[in-house]
């Protein structure tokens, strides 16, 4: 159910609305990755293509954005376009929502602010493509992805293919862990590690079809269990980069981005942007790859949810 108080800053596409009403499946889908995850004209195909294959899968995509200061609940193929070459679009999480909103600012919306926004809708499945996490160094830098504290508030599906491996996936798994996330490995056993099917990390927990993980999810409900689930979904067989390969691209990205002085929310994209060239392009093709796939599995969730 939408929050009341909430209902004045929103814009429901009519379709989502009336998809939602009718108790039908919407998977909600963030914009970061249009705005500052891939390059354009990749973004807005990317972006075009995960709505057709949620489409395909039996449920109605809600791309997520704030434009003008309103809460954008599924974007139209204009706001798409204009979105994928904005200027001055701020990268929005718990934190900086409500300024955007409040200033009517552009913003996109991050795991965590797409969550919040899902969860005012009444949106229950939202599909990205990895989660923010601890970063290496956390000991300094005190580093902690607000995704992490938002999928222990917020009751949101998260189908995603585990979190970036630039990141530290044993303490990203630690503290979902110490915050009470079930991790859900889809039909594996070991974590998937972003561009490879697996890490080292056993995975906490495993169901092997979207209706035993929409019966764990009533479940959690039935409950009355706060936060939401992280479904871990690996990236196709044909399309990952084994962690073996990546772990050298990855450790050459983190020292060039320390060496610059790169911190905060500016990490992750310039992290994205290195290791797009250092692999050749072959990076963002398996990002492109793991974000359908993770949208098939959640608009197949959504729909198991509405039986």
């Amino acid at each position: 159910m939408t929050h009341d108080t909430a209902k004045r800053f929103l814009d429901i596409a009519p379709e989502v609305q009336a998809t939602l009403a009718a108790g039908g499946a919407v998977v909600a889908l963030e914009s970061t990755i249009i705005t500052h995850g891939m390059p354009h004209p990749q973004n807005v195909a990317t972006a075009r293509d995960v709505e057709a294959v949620v489409r395909d899968n039996g449920a109605v995509p809600a791309t997520i954005a704030i434009i003008d200061g309103r809460i954008k609940i599924g974007l139209s193929d204009a706001e798409l376009e204009w979105l994928g070459t904005a200027g001055d679009v701020m990268k929005l999480s718990r934190a900086d929502l409500p300024y955007a909103v409040s200033s009517g600012r552009h913003g996109a919306t991050t795991v965590a602010a797409t969550m919040i926004c899902a969860r005012l809708a009444g949106i229950r499945v939202f599909a990205t493509g990895g989660i923010g996490g601890v970063h290496q160094g956390v000991e300094d830098t005190m580093d902690i992805s607000a995704d992490l504290d938002e999928l222990a508030r917020t009751p949101v599906a998260v189908v995603c293919a585990g979190a970036k491996a630039i990141l530290d996936l044993p303490r990203t798994l630690e503290y979902l862990e110490t915050r009470g996330v079930p991790v859900i490995g889809y039909r594996t056993d070991r974590f998937p590690a972003f561009w490879s099917r697996t890490s080292p990390l056993p995975v906490p927990l495993r169901v092997d079809s979207p209706d035993a993980m929409a019966d764990l999810i009533r479940t959690k409900e039935a409950l009355g269990l706060e936060g939401g689930v992280l479904v871990a979904n690996p990236v196709p067989d044909a399309d990952e980069i084994p962690a073996s390969e990546m772990k050298s691209f990855i450790d050459a990205a983190i020292a060039e981005a320390k060496d610059r002085g790169v911190t905060g929310k500016a990490v992750t994209p310039f992290l994205l942007s290195h290791l797009f060239k250092v692999t050749g392009g072959r990076s963002l093709a398996t990002n492109i790859a793991l974000v359908k796939n993770n949208a098939a599995l959640a608009a197949q969730l959504a729909s198991a949810l509405t039986r």
